[in-house]
């Protein structure tokens, strides 16, 4: 995908304090401390944005902001480094819940991570997540403000992309330890609701590679050229 994005606008949702993104991620070249690489970007403009990131580092951004003051920000420690290894990485939103922790959660390859380095939390009830606002650009490995530009685009493989709008859940809804050989692996069709604007990327019709499998028809316009 290093010379490809995908991207779609944001319809109305059915409830925009809740989402869950998940996907399964394969890098294929770190950044080299160069910039930062961009796996999700939701962009209305340069003060409304949302995204993930891994930044010079190879550690993630992630981080929602509402007329450009930050409403939620995740800075995990953690760096990812292995260009041999598949991670499973979900952010789940819920700004419903009373405890002001349990309104993000990151899980990697099953586990929530804890060490999130420095955090802000949503206000109780915040509607304020611009990934999932009428009228965002939702893009899928490009810079929104800028998807043109190859300088943020990751070199990576990616699977099972899906995103439930009105919807939070946990790592146990997209994927499993396999009983033998004890490797997390993806739940291939999870027992989810998607909403209105939620979608799940196959990339099985090699025809129409932005094609959504949800049931939805939130198709997203590929550029560039997908490898399957």
């Amino acid at each position: 995908m290093a010379n490809t994005y995908l991207q779609r606008t944001v319809g109305t949702p059915t409830n925009a304090q809740k989402y869950t993104y998940s996907f399964w991620i394969k890098r294929c070249k770190l950044s080299g401390g160069t910039t930062e690489l961009f796996l999700l970007d939701g962009y209305a403009d340069s003060s409304n944005r949302a995204k993930i990131a891994f930044n010079s580092n190879e550690v993630f951004e992630i981080w929602n902001s509402n007329a450009g003051s930050f409403t939620f920000q995740l800075s995990p420690p953690r760096k990812f480094r292995d260009t041999n290894a598949w991670y499973h990485i979900i952010l789940s939103v819920d700004t419903t819940q009373s405890t002001a922790s349990d309104r993000v959660k990151l899980y990697v390859n099953g586990v929530q991570e804890t060490s999130l380095g420095s955090t802000t939390y949503p206000s109780l009830n915040d509607a304020n997540n611009t990934i999932n606002e009428s009228g965002t650009t939702f893009s899928i490995m490009a810079y929104g403000g800028n998807a043109s530009s190859n300088d943020f685009r990751l070199s990576s493989i990616m699977s099972h992309i899906h995103f439930t709008d009105g919807y939070a859940y946990d790592a146990s809804t997209f994927g499993e330890t396999d009983a033998t050989t004890g490797i997390w692996k993806p739940i291939t069709e999870p027992s989810v609701t998607y909403g209105t604007n939620g979608f799940f990327l196959k990339f099985e019709n090699s025809g129409s590679m932005g094609l959504d499998s949800s049931g939805n028809a939130n198709n997203f316009t590929v550029n560039g050229s997908l490898t399957q």
